[in-house]
């Protein structure tokens, strides 16, 4: 068995770790993240669902149910359930926008692996409201909903605000399989610059990371590279295939892609940069290359080798996914540790271990080069 069969066949087991009566919990220890985030969650079991599994299945299933549960009163889901670990005070955070969209794929893609369109119909009140939430966001009346600083998954660093790629990768899609196409569409032609110049997104060999405000000449954004963004971009359709093979070329061009896949930011933000804002001192993204700050996710990794075989790039994605089992295998104590985040520098494994969605995202890599398909 090599190594990139041996992950798959560990990260089966490993996920199972990471289930719960109420849900899929963000990882699988005591001492890890032992409750309900909707990102987390509906990511892991994007890959987790595609193993024939009956707990995997009712545990996505109690996840939606969950998540439907603690929706606001105005439509948003939440960001986090914390409501089931007695060593800590109940709670049910909010303050994100991804969250309601990763609920919304994570109801499609369950419906898509079960063949069963059942929490459709259960949970048809809650998935209106959050698509109406979503839309509410929009300011502007631009067709781009919006966004607060640190309001998706890099949730303490970098600083990006307004029109986010993430987020518009994610919206194209949800309007895309919720009947919105047209809106879809033109979500995309805004985005890829063939709408509204001040709101292009493309910079000549990949997406900008957010946007804002044109002062008459200045714009807010900046220029560092978003991996997930970008990868996101492509994986559920926003790029083209020349503009996602551009993409991929700046990965490979600026080694983004190494010593594991990837780099979550390129380069990393230094104190003294324009983008340095003074509470980054405060936040484990601080150091270049550690955390967010240019950390390898192997979460991230998984979307970056489904790009490649939406790209067709199938030696690639064979490549990279040997990379990513490797990434997944080194542990601080134990192999097969499925990390959280590696330092960006040496791959050393820093974060916490049987993280989800670095175990979740494995399977979906691994599935999407097996059958040369991008299964969503």
């Amino acid at each position: 068995m090599d190594k990139k069969e041996e992950g798959y066949t560990q990260a089966v087991e490993a996920i199972k770790k990471c289930c719960s009566p109420n849900g899929m919990f963000a990882s699988g220890t005591r001492q890890g993240y032992t409750s309900v985030w909707s990102r987390d969650s509906m990511i892991s079991l994007l890959g987790g669902s595609l193993a024939k599994d009956e707990l995997i299945k009712t545990t996505f299933r109690k996840t939606l149910d969950t998540l439907s549960k603690y929706q606001s009163e105005l439509g948003q889901i939440a960001n986090c359930v914390d409501m089931f670990d007695s060593r800590r005070k109940k709670q049910v955070t909010f303050a994100t926008i991804d969250s309601s969209l990763w609920y919304l794929i994570g109801e499609q893609i369950y419906a898509k692996r079960y063949g069963d369109r059942s929490l459709l119909k259960k949970h048809k009140r809650n998935i209106e409201k959050a698509i109406l939430w979503l839309r509410y966001q929009d300011a502007g009346e631009e067709k781009l909903p919006e966004q607060q600083p640190t309001s998706d998954w890099q949730d303490a660093f970098p600083h990006k605000y307004g029109h986010t790629l993430n987020t518009q990768a994610m919206y194209y899609w949800v309007l895309s399989k919720y009947g919105m196409k047209k809106q879809a569409e033109e979500v995309k032609r805004i985005v890829n610059g063939e709408q509204r110049k001040d709101l292009n997104f493309w910079n000549r060999s990949y997406y900008l990371p957010w946007i804002w405000k044109d002062h008459g000449g200045y714009q807010e954004k900046e220029f560092w590279f978003d991996s997930l963004g970008n990868m996101l971009a492509i994986v559920f359709g926003l790029a083209s295939e020349e503009r996602g093979k551009k993409i991929i070329k700046h990965i490979e061009k600026n080694k983004i892609n190494k010593p594991y896949p990837v780099k979550v930011i390129y380069p990393p933000i230094k104190d003294g940069d324009k983008e340095w804002k003074p509470y980054f001192k405060m936040c484990d993204a601080r150091l270049p290359l550690q955390y967010l700050n240019g950390g390898i996710w192997p979460f991230v990794g998984g979307f970056y080798v489904a790009a490649l075989v939406k790209l067709k790039m199938f030696k690639k994605a064979q490549q990279e996914l040997d990379k990513l089992a490797q990434a997944n295998f080194v542990g601080k104590k134990i192999e097969w540790e499925f990390n959280e985040w590696l330092d960006g520098r040496t791959g050393k494994p820093k974060g916490g271990v049987y993280q989800a969605w670095s175990i979740g995202m494995y399977m979906f890599a691994y599935e999407c080069v097996r059958r040369k398909k991008v299964l969503i």
